[in-house]
């Protein structure tokens, strides 16, 4: 911490509550964060779209508008999610999420919910000292685009020690790009495990049915309680005229936000590739029918038919993949191509004792094949 005294300051307004000045003119800067790494989020520019960037007729839960970003649905409309370019001006932002009504629901019941998720690991939270004594503020700030005005939610769910908190932010012109910040409390209770489970949902909300709100909205962590998770979300699900969009997404343990750490597009798609990953060249959404960046390999079959080999991710996985889909070059699931002295065709591939850094599979090519083709595309998850 630094102890200033001038005559007088400048600062930004964003970050006003990071300077603190007293009477006989000591201004001190309540500096916490580091510079750079400071942000716990990853993707938060919405660059990396590795599944795809349209994806249309979404009704249930998982999918990826784009990479570390989870929609999450239940009985709330149908929806068509995008990587989109329309973005905030000036602030050096180039995607967004878009979250396009196409199936409204004016009057959702019960347990009916839209939300937009990141999900983190327990080592990656640590610096936010949860259940001690020195327990950090989470500061969340984010750009959204929103059909309707009026309270939002945003939730921090602890997954570790079923704990929970929101917050209210207030949409004031629709169909405006908006900056917001919220400073969500410290929590002394129930701390994060240091492991690679998923220990935090950060959860933007979109839409709700009577079950979650209806309660005193819940601003201090405590116990989940359904009807006070989201209470006075408006429904953005009520028209197929509307479209929500988030970007500059970001997570940091300090008691004020910082402005928006801009990552290299490197770097987060390392950062991503943790979680997923796959054969084709940017830009080419899996499943695909191309060729292009598929694996292919000389190979040989044994007694039983079957030819097995491996391979190697470039980056090592949160855990063994819970996902592995091949493809075959016209974009066939489940399935490879093979070629032999002419003969060729495509069988099912299967996959096992996979690990952390390499994927172990297995195709029926038939019996004592000394040399065997075998190429097409592949994907795996390791998603929390």
């Amino acid at each position: 911490m630094s102890t200033l005294k001038v005559d007088a300051i400048r600062h930004n307004s964003a970050t006003s509550d990071a300077i603190t000045t007293a009477a006989d003119g000591t201004c001190t800067a309540n500096i916490t964060s580091n510079y750079s790494n400071r942000s716990v989020v990853y993707n938060g520019a919405m660059k990396i779209a590795q599944r795809g960037t349209n994806f249309t007729g979404v009704t249930a839960s998982g999918t990826f508008p784009v990479d570390r970003f989870l929609f999450h649905v239940g009985s709330l409309g149908t929806w068509t999610l995008s990587q989109s370019t329309d973005v905030p001006t000036g602030q050096g932002l180039s995607h967004s999420i878009k979250c396009d009504v196409t199936t409204a629901n004016a009057s959702p019941s019960g347990t009916a919910y839209a939300r937009i998720d990141q999900r983190f690991e327990g080592q990656d939270l640590q610096r936010f000292c949860k259940g001690t004594a020195n327990a950090k503020n989470f500061a969340v700030s984010f750009w959204v685009k929103s059909p309707k005005t009026g309270t939002h939610i945003v939730q921090l769910q602890d997954q570790d020690n079923s704990r929970t908190v929101s917050k209210a932010y207030t949409v004031s012109s629709a169909n405006t790009w908006e900056k917001k910040e919220l400073i969500f409390p410290a929590d002394t209770t129930g701390a994060f495990d240091n492991d690679n489970g998923g220990s935090l949902f950060l959860c933007f909300y979109l839409a709700v049915g009577t079950g979650y709100q209806g309660g005193t909205l819940q601003t201090t962590w405590g116990t989940p309680v359904n009807n006070t998770r989201a209470t006075g979300q408006v429904n953005v699900a009520d028209s197929t005229s509307n479209d929500f969009y988030l970007t500059g997404v970001q997570m940091e343990a300090s008691s004020y936000c910082s402005e928006f750490e801009h990552r290299s597009y490197g770097d987060e798609l390392i950062r991503c590739m943790r979680y997923y990953e796959h054969s084709y060249n940017d830009g080419i959404t899996p499943g695909a029918n191309s060729n292009i960046g598929g694996w292919y390999m000389c190979v040989s079959s044994d007694a039983a038919g079957n030819a097995a080999f491996s391979i190697e991710y470039k980056v090592r996985k949160r855990t063994a993949p819970v996902t592995a889909v091949f493809y075959a070059d016209n974009g066939t699931a489940n399935q490879w191509d093979y070629a032999r002295n002419g003969g060729s065709g495509k069988v099912t591939v299967n996959y096992h004792r996979n690990s952390q850094t390499h994927l172990n599979a297995y195709m029926g090519v038939g019996a004592g094949w000394a040399v065997c083709y075998v190429l097409g595309h592949w994907t795996a998850a390791a998603e929390l």
